[in-house]
């Protein structure tokens, strides 16, 4: 490459940068996370933030606006508050909206079976047996446990697990775009 052709490539460079195309600071970010609250007559989710600091995410929880252009948005997103389901050590994390917080539930195992491909319905709640039926997805298990006054008297949505989505955003809190990762298909896009 001769000196005039560098020449002429670094002016362009300079020309784009100086021309607002080399401002990257204008892309906006991209965040996932797991959906605790919807409100679709506000049009807000909030969203426990995935982060590598964390096997739950980030606290506090987010509010996030939603696209106000309508083809911007996927599915609209379920929301729930379990967010882990360990088998092996015979504990759920959910979230507690009353403390703001993560918390952990030591639970006896009456049932579980595993290889279940899809949710057989909603987490079912057993008064009379004293028990919550869930379903872990991402373990393919649906697991039956005892369950004492405290948690049976919590909300229902505290037993399923809230859908994950991404979102882009310039303005933090107000999406521009949201895709619902767990109920699109990407094998079909």
């Amino acid at each position: 490459m001769s000196i005039g052709s560098s020449s002429l490539l670094l002016s362009i460079g300079a020309s784009l940068a100086l021309s607002g195309c080399g401002n990257f600071a204008n892309f906006g970010k991209v965040e996932q996370g797991r959906v605790i609250a919807y409100d679709k007559e506000a049009r807000v989710a909030t969203v426990v933030a995935e982060t590598p600091d964390s096997p739950f995410g980030a606290l506090p929880p987010v509010k996030v606006r939603l696209p106000e252009d309508p083809d911007e948005m996927g599915p609209a997103p379920t929301p729930g508050k379990l967010i882990r389901t360990d088998l092996q050590g015979h504990r759920i994390t959910i979230f507690d909206s009353a403390a703001g917080q993560f918390r952990t539930i030591d639970y006896t195992p009456v049932k579980e079976v595993h290889g279940v491909a899809k949710a057989p319905g909603p987490p079912k709640i057993d008064r009379e047996a004293r028990t919550i039926t869930i379903y872990s997805s991402r373990q393919k298990t649906v697991l039956t446990f005892v369950a004492t006054d405290d948690l049976l008297a919590l909300p229902p949505d505290t037993w399923r697990p809230g859908d994950t989505v991404r979102y882009y955003f310039k303005k933090s809190g107000q999406a521009l775009r949201m895709m619902n990762v767990t109920r699109t298909d990407l094998a079909k896009s």
